[in-house]
């Protein structure tokens, strides 16, 4: 196998046309917008975040997910109307629960070994992404929220990362910005967060250098394998042209479920809807009064980071709302107003909100390996993970291309970090 395609130039697709390009492949990567990275890895939360691994398949998100059904500024939104999709996937989501710790403890380490990659692939690659290595720091404001978080930290500790309790009076140190009442928090010094659309723009540079050819502006239509031979046929209502390869690999976020429904398989990937807002620090008190620490508020589910010396970057909340791209206020207003609440000297006059579709599997697991066919391969489904997971799971689809390890889509990721 010499020649593959590549579909979707967001962050899962470059690095994994990086891989493949390294490994003396001819790629071709086929992104439907004129750049890359234009969609879920335009403006992310940033957090390069093994220590927010923990999965959602716990009892916990369901009642909390009943209880804010109403509330529209909820962090976990669920728009109650029914469709045979969202049914499928949160009974599959359910059926999953019990993998919880299973599943969390094999997502750190994943999160810990990606690190390396990126990091040495930015640096071979002259990728500047603004990374901070200034650790990460759940904050939490009652006992329970810390009695869990130290429930989670076992977990960590079994997928090989390490993270410490502090006090209040410790957080303070840590991040003196930080305003408000806390019972106490949990620190990630090995952390890091990073811009992740200037990394991907960056990297989709490097590939081009190592011959990847990069198809941009043009929509796939549809995907087929005979085992022999993949087909990619791109274009729109008035024309289309057949690309053929090798073998392809479906990186494309939300639309992996339709791409993998042509090939014969099936990826139950959900689009969960996550909010951010980039405050663009524009005077000096602001940028003093901005954090520099990386932090998570796991009461409302919101994670920021510092992006460069006039950027403050503040994301979160789930909305369950199908295909729908919509930046609601009433969604973006809870994120002004937390930072507002936990840095009152920021000014937020001028404030940029964004949204974009995670491509969630039910069992919060990225589906990394075979498909039915022989040259038919998956890396998608990383849900809040992408950026944290994308250098790894990476690696491994191209050493799977490479017949140097076998994972097939339908069973459990089993991946053990050196």
């Amino acid at each position: 196998m010499k020649s593959i395609a590549v579909i979707g130039g967001g962050i899962t697709g470059v690095t994994t046309a990086y891989a493949l390009a390294k490994r003396g492949f001819a790629v071709t990567l086929f992104e439907k917008h004129r750049y890359a990275a234009m969609e879920t890895s335009f403006a992310n939360g940033g957090q390069l975040s093994a220590s927010n691994a923990e999965v959602w398949t716990h009892w916990s998100t369901i009642l909390k997910g009943l209880k804010w059904m109403l509330k529209s500024d909820a962090p976990l939104l669920v728009n109650p109307k029914p469709s045979w999709h969202k049914l499928s996937w949160f009974g599959e989501f359910i059926a999953n629960i019990p993998k919880y710790r299973q599943n969390t403890v094999e997502t750190a380490r994943m999160a810990v070994a990606a690190r390396a990659h990126l990091f040495a692939w930015a640096e071979a690659e002259g990728v500047d992404f603004d990374l901070k290595k200034e650790g990460i720091l759940h904050i939490y404001r009652d006992k329970k929220g810390f009695d869990h978080a130290g429930e989670v930290s076992k977990l960590l500790a079994a997928g090989g990362l390490e993270r410490r309790a502090v006090t209040p009076d410790e957080m303070r140190a840590i991040e003196p910005t930080l305003a408000g009442s806390y019972y106490g928090g949990y620190y990630t010094e090995s952390d890091s967060t990073g811009d992740i659309h200037k990394f991907t723009v960056g990297l989709a540079g490097a590939i081009e250098r190592l011959g990847v050819r990069c198809v941009y502006g043009q929509d796939v239509i549809s995907v087929h394998s005979n085992e022999e031979t993949a087909t990619v046929i791109v274009g729109d209502d008035e024309s289309e042209q057949p690309y053929q390869f090798d073998g392809l690999v479906v990186c494309a976020g939300v639309n992996s479920r339709r791409f993998a429904a042509q090939l014969g398989d099936r990826v139950n990937v959900y689009p969960v809807k996550g909010y951010s807002i980039t405050v663009n620090l524009l005077d000096q008190r602001s940028q003093e009064a901005a954090p520099t620490v990386s932090l998570l508020d796991d009461e409302t589910k919101l994670v920021t980071s510092r992006l460069g010396v006039d950027r403050f970057r503040v994301a979160g909340t789930a909305e369950f709302n199908g295909y729908n791209k919509d930046i609601r206020a009433d969604r973006i207003r809870p994120l002004v107003d937390w930072v507002n609440q936990c840095f009152p000297e920021v000014n937020t006059r001028q404030v940029v909100p964004w949204a974009g579709l995670r491509p969630m599997m039910p069992d919060m697991m990225p589906r990394v390996g075979r498909g039915r066919c022989p040259n038919v391969f998956y890396n998608t489904g990383h849900g809040h993970l992408g950026w944290t997971l994308s250098a790894v799971t990476a690696d491994m689809i191209a050493n799977v291309i490479k017949g140097t390890s076998d994972t097939r889509i339908y069973v459990p990721l089993q991946f053990k970090s050196a």
